[in-house]
């Protein structure tokens, strides 16, 4: 019995892509394309909006599994990069993956295991970079800071920043994605923000920061500079968001942000 394409409507989060993934194999439906409900649109395939069901998506998420550790790795971590079609491309990895088991992951040549494979290891390089290019500032007893990724790294980022400031109230903000990583002694949450304002540091703050920019400028060896060499370790698209590149800000008060 042929598969019935299907263009599916869902609710953008990875227990409602599970969801579509579980519908799809019960219904014999193969997705077209996978469209948030916010940016519904007309098809030319006939249209299914899927409501996320927690134990489906506990089930699909069980049965990855027989992909073997790291099948299992890339089948979850690829639904935060920034791969274009990323749940296509993820649904085909996951039919493979149903059928080849833990050997899917052997499987390099195919092109699908390929593309999955590489958007991880640009997601987990991305992560790996930012774990040393956020800068934090201390407001009013909260350190916050900002950063402008292509992928969804706030997950990955997570255990880094929780394990070395454990002590700390924090908040990393993802300017690109629109979420906030939020984190008390204790406690964390991802949540959804759809505008943060770093808000204007005090004295004390302003003065870490040009004592952090004195030392940055200290460091650097006139003589060896390599502005080509710099930007491949240190890729221009993060200098917004570092300390060290940023101009001097007057001396103001600080403004509070609270934390739930």
């Amino acid at each position: 019995m042929p598969w019935t394409q299907v263009s599916y409507l869902y609710d953008g989060t990875y227990a409602g892509f599970l969801t579509c993934v579980f519908d799809s194999f019960r219904h014999r439906e193969e997705p077209a394309d996978f469209t948030p409900f916010s940016e519904a649109a007309a098809s030319f395939y006939p249209q299914r909006a899927v409501e996320t069901h927690r134990e489906k998506a506990r089930r699909v998420y069980r049965s990855l599994d027989q992909f073997g550790r790291e099948g299992k790795r890339w089948a979850v971590r690829g639904f935060l990069t920034c791969l274009e079609e990323r749940e296509l491309w993820l649904w085909r990895f996951y039919q493979l993956g149903f059928q080849e088991k833990s050997a899917v992951s052997r499987d390099l040549t195919h092109p699908v295991v390929d593309t999955v494979r590489k958007a991880v290891r640009r997601l987990e390089e991305e992560a790996h970079l930012l774990t040393g290019f956020v800068r934090f500032s201390e407001l009013d007893g909260v350190l916050a800071g900002e950063i402008s990724p292509k992928n969804r790294v706030l997950p990955l980022l997570r255990p880094h920043f929780c394990g070395r400031y454990p002590q700390e109230q924090f908040l990393l903000y993802d300017k690109t994605h629109r979420e906030a990583l939020i984190h008390v002694p204790g406690r964390w949450s991802i949540l959804p923000m759809e505008e943060f304002q770093m808000g204007r540091a005090g004295t004390e703050e302003l003065q870490y920061r040009r004592m952090w920019r004195k030392f940055y400028d200290a460091i650097a060896i006139q003589g060896r500079e390599n502005p080509r060499c710099r930007m491949t370790h240190m890729p221009k698209r993060y200098w917004d968001n570092m300390t060290e590149f940023q101009r001097e800000e007057p001396e103001t008060d600080s403004r509070e942000i609270s934390l739930p």
